[in-house]
């Protein structure tokens, strides 16, 4: 087996991961991003070994979050085509977009330091990130109520900007108002 490659995690084992994981957003949330990692473990119903063999710092554990929790955001946009219309989904999805990375928001410079030691927690996730948006400005586009000449990448770094710019629960008004400038300029005859 290749060193990059990993074996699927027995089912126990996942679902370990799994629980630790949902601890960790939970107590990141209400502690910080310094919360006592035995506590993640008693949260998660596991032992502190558990935790560690899993995510053996807590660089990992953040990092792991980070990806699980973009994942979560991406799996959103072929979920809200099924439920709504192309255009629909696509205001709830750069919703859900503003509420994870408004959520997100503190974990900004553990996710620097993650990067400068070398590792790029960003890359897979931007390209899932275009995935989604693409597959939902498709839709929008076959349907006839958006233009076809904006590729995905300049309206993520539209969310990108419109996040970071309006990040926080007091600017939560503005950002709503800048994603739609920005969607309402991307329909047809705009």
């Amino acid at each position: 087996m290749s060193e990059g490659a990993r074996r699927p995690l027995r089912a126990d084992a996942q679902r370990n991961r799994d629980k630790i994981l949902a601890a960790a957003v939970r107590a990141f949330t209400t502690e910080g991003l310094d919360a006592h990692l035995e506590h993640i473990a008693k949260e998660a119903g596991v032992g502190s070994a558990t935790l560690y063999r899993h995510f053996p710092t807590r660089e990992a554990l953040i990092e792991a979050v980070y990806r699980n929790e973009v994942a979560q955001l991406c799996d959103a946009a072929p979920a809200l085509l099924a439920e709504k219309a192309p255009m629909d989904a696509l205001r709830a999805w750069t919703r859900l977009f503003l509420d994870y990375v408004t959520a997100k928001y503190g974990m900004i410079d553990a996710l620097r330091s993650i990067a400068a030691t070398g590792a790029n927690p960003y890359g897979h996730s931007r390209e899932l990130i275009r995935t989604a948006i693409a597959l939902l400005m498709d839709a929008c586009a076959d349907a006839g109520a958006i233009r076809r000449d904006i590729p995905p990448s300049d309206i993520a770094a539209a969310l990108e900007g419109i996040a970071s710019t309006s990040a926080g629960a007091d600017h939560r008004e503005q950002a709503e108002r800048l994603l739609d400038l920005t969607l309402d300029g991307l329909t047809v005859g705009a």
